[in-house]
Formats: C-alpha cells, structure tokens, sequence
C-alpha cells in the first residue's frame, strides 16, 4: 500500500519502471548523505545532489519532458530519502519552466536539464507573497537594456543558482499585467546576494539586491507585462508537485511509524498491538492513498492534453500538504522519545514538512481559489 505505483490506474507502464528506478537511485545515492545541520552544509550539499540529479539524468524527466506524472514520481521519491534532495529537484523545475513555456534561452535550459547550472525562482518579495500585484522591484527600459531594481526575499537557492528567473514590474499602473519576467545570470554586475535566511530545516534561502541591475532585452521571457501571466502558468503545471513531494515525506514518516511499532514492546508486547497506534497507522496510510489519488489524477489530466489544471492541482496540494502534516506528526506520536532526536528522520521530516503548506499558494489561498473555481 505504502508505494506510489498503488495508483497504477493513472500511470502508463513506463511510469512504473520510472517509479522502481528513482525509488533505487534515492536508496542507493540519496538515503545515505548526511541530514546537513547548518545552512552552510546545506548550500555545499545542495551543489552535491545537482551534480547527482544531474549525472542520473533525472532532471532531464522533467526538464524539458512534458510528462507531469514522471515529474511527481521523481519528486515523492527523493522526498521521501532527503527534503533537501527534493528542494533542488524542485527548484531546477520551477526556474526553468518559465524558460521552456517561453522558448528563452536553450543554452540554460540545456545545462540545467544536466545539473551543470542551478536555477533559481525570484518572485517573492517583503510585501508581496500571495498578493504579487504589491511587488515593488521594477524594470525599466534603457535602449536595448533594462535596469532592475528592487529587493526579493525567501528566494530559494539564493547564493548558489547560477541564474533566476526574475520578476519586476515594468509598468506599476497595471498592476498584475504590468509584471514581467527576465532570466538574469547570478554574476551579473548589480545583481547581489544580500544574505542567506535560515529555516529550521536547512535549506538554502536568501534575499537578493537589484541596484541597476542591466538585463538584455534578449533575456525578457515573453513580451512586456506577461511576467504574471507566465508565472501562473508556472506554478499551475508545477504545484500539483508539491503534492508530490507531501507524499514522499508522508510515505516516509509512516514506514518509519510501522518499523517503530513493530519492534517497540512496552508493558510487554508489541507497540502494534495497541488499537491506539493501529488506529494511527490506520488513518495515516488512508490520508495517504487518498493525497496520492488525488495527486496523480491532476497530474494524469495534464499529461493528457488539459491545458490548465488549476482545479485539481490545488485540490491535491491542500490536501497532500495538510494530510502530511497529520501524517508526520501522528508518527512522531507513534515513536515517541526517539522520534524527536535530531539524527532521526521523522525529526527532519517534522521541521521540513511545515514548509509545504505555504509556498506555490499556501493552503488558505488555493481553498479560495478551488471555492473561486466551484462557484463560478
């Protein structure tokens, strides 16, 4: 039950094969790196696993393959072995898509797609998270130029991406249709790396500084003011992925909870004869089946042709994201003392999991935006 191919009626026979060959490549490359215990060793790590991703040739199932489901598939699985391992296959995905639905540059796309290059996804700012229409940077023609500035935080990969996509308004007025995108090159003369923002979790995260910043007009993705329009598009194709990645933390917390259960005794018997902790279990591998379900249906629906999966994709983050939480914390429950030390897993998941309810829409906005969908 406890396996992504449980949904086999929403995957081809290749996804299966996929699903058995990410599942020994993360047991194999993935399990045995260490959890990194500072953001430091989360930067060096993060370089680590690109080279890897990148040398197996899993980015290329994403990047620029069309196919959602082997995208989620990949995304669950090394979920389930590294949240940091998941993070860079995520983030990989979520700075590049903006340049395959554009036709930008294939140079990039080519040397992301080969973990030769790490992407970057720059559209949160101080006073725009949900609300994008408040972003502050801006970009402003000059000739065949255009001068950014402006500040960006919580920017995933920030110091160590060789390149973003970035977000800026080019005319304040229109609001949402005045933002547009550009691809700028982490060396670029302006561009600087403020400092980095430590989660709880380790995870490279920063702000990064636009002080007359000067990107060629060759590098703006789409035409002027179709910025906002392009991320949507983005993150539709991309979020039911972080269902994905709920899933795989999901997955991993619950078999944790059964090793646990099976081999704790405590007033002389087995933890998995108490009908308490089998209530749990349970409960957690139904949150599970049920997250999954969901999770590959939108992806299924995007496979085959739908040009926008807003609906179930925002259905399947919510769920996947909330179930996951229960999911993790019930096994924390389940293990007890030893679940809360900091080598254990179900301890990194703990801290790594909360994440997944905010960013790509956090949950309060996507119930608005799935009851936004139904009442129309």
């Amino acid at each position: 039950m406890n396996d992504p191919t449980s949904v086999r009626a929403f995957l081809a026979p290749h996804h299966l094969e996929l699903a058995r060959e990410i599942a020994e490549f993360s047991r194999r490359e993935i399990l045995p790196l260490p959890a990194p215990d500072t953001d430091a060793a989360a930067r060096i790590q993060a370089r680590e696993i690109l080279a890897k991703l990148g040398m197996g040739g899993w980015f290329g199932k994403a990047i620029p393959s069309p196919d959602l489901r082997a995208c989620c598939l990949v995304r669950e699985a090394l979920a389930g072995a590294s949240p940091l391992a998941d993070a860079v296959f995520a983030l990989q995905c979520l700075g590049t898509t903006p340049l395959l639905l554009a036709n930008g540059p294939a140079d990039l796309v080519e040397a992301a797609a080969a973990g030769r290059a790490m992407a970057g996804f720059a559209m949160t700012e101080p006073e725009a998270g949900s609300d994008v229409a408040a972003m502050k940077t801006t970009a402003r023609r000059d000739g065949e130029e255009y001068v950014l500035d402006g500040r960006k935080t919580l920017i995933s990969n920030a110091g160590i991406a060789d390149f973003y996509t970035v977000f800026a308004s080019t005319d304040p007025a229109k609001g949402n249709k005045g933002i547009s995108a550009f691809v700028v090159d982490a060396g670029t003369h302006g561009l600087r790396f403020v400092k980095p923002q430590v989660l709880s979790a380790p995870h490279p995260l920063g702000e990064l500084a636009f002080e007359a910043c000067r990107v060629p007009i060759s590098r703006r993705l789409r035409g002027e003011g179709d910025g906002f329009k392009l991320g949507l598009e983005t993150l539709d194709r991309l979020r039911a992925t972080v269902a994905a990645a709920a899933c795989g933390m999901a997955a991993r917390a619950l078999d944790e909870s059964i090793r646990h259960a099976k081999n704790r005794r405590q007033f002389g018997t087995s933890l998995s004869e108490f009908q308490i902790v089998q209530q749990k279990i349970a409960t957690m591998a139904t949150d599970l089946a049920a997250a999954r379900l969901l999770l590959y249906r939108a992806a299924w629906e995007k496979d085959e042709g739908a040009e926008r999966v807003t609906l179930p994709s925002a259905m399947a983050k919510v769920f996947a994201t909330e179930a996951a939480q229960r999911i993790v914390d019930q096994s924390l429950q389940i293990l007890g003392g030893a679940g809360l030390l900091a080598e254990h897993p179900v301890e990194r998941l703990y801290r790594a999991v909360r994440a997944l309810r905010i960013y790509e829409g956090a949950t309060e906005v996507l119930q608005l935006v799935i009851a936004g969908a139904l009442l129309k």
